[in-house]
């Protein structure tokens, strides 16, 4: 697992969620498995939580050709680090995240699905990119099956009046 942040460290928690507010848009592949090689789209809204705990929610859909799938996550701090779920999680058709930790550009969680254990990584690389990859466990070593590459709607940031 993954280890937690410090208590004193929920505001920089809270501003990492804050910065990833907004819509997000991209393309993705499948780099190992069963469909390795196929490629999507994907279209993500970033909501932090509003909650006394740092976290944020993520509704949107990857596009396949001319099929759409529904992506949904829901990410918040817990006692123990962080929890959550993608899509309706692992009892269902998704994943279950149970531990995770909150860099300045980065946030690693620990993923779950029946016996497979892996990690969800999303990086900032600056303010409006963002590169996910998902890794599962294989003997020892983290092997990527997911990469995309996600950029800021820049036209859905809110812009005050200038005076």
């Amino acid at each position: 697992m993954l280890g937690m942040n410090a208590p004193n460290a929920l505001a920089d928690d809270r501003a990492f969620f804050q910065s990833v507010a907004g819509v997000w848009t991209g393309p993705g592949e499948i780099v190992a498995g069963k469909y390795k090689g196929t490629k999507f789209n994907c279209q993500l809204t970033g909501n932090p939580l509003q909650a006394a705990s740092a976290g944020v929610t993520l509704d949107g859909s990857c596009r396949v050709g001319v099929f759409s799938q529904p992506m949904t996550a829901v990410i918040r701090q817990s006692a123990s680090g962080y929890e959550g779920r993608f899509l309706d999680g692992a009892a269902g058709e998704g994943l279950d995240v149970v531990s995770g930790r909150v860099e300045p550009d980065r946030v690693i969680m620990g993923i779950t699905r029946k016996a497979l254990e892996g990690a969800m990584v999303a990086r900032l690389t600056d303010d409006h990119a963002m590169n996910v990859t998902v890794s599962v466990k294989v003997g020892e070593t983290m092997v990527p099956v997911i990469g995309m590459s996600l950029q800021r709607d820049l036209d859905s940031i809110a812009v005050g009046s200038i005076r």
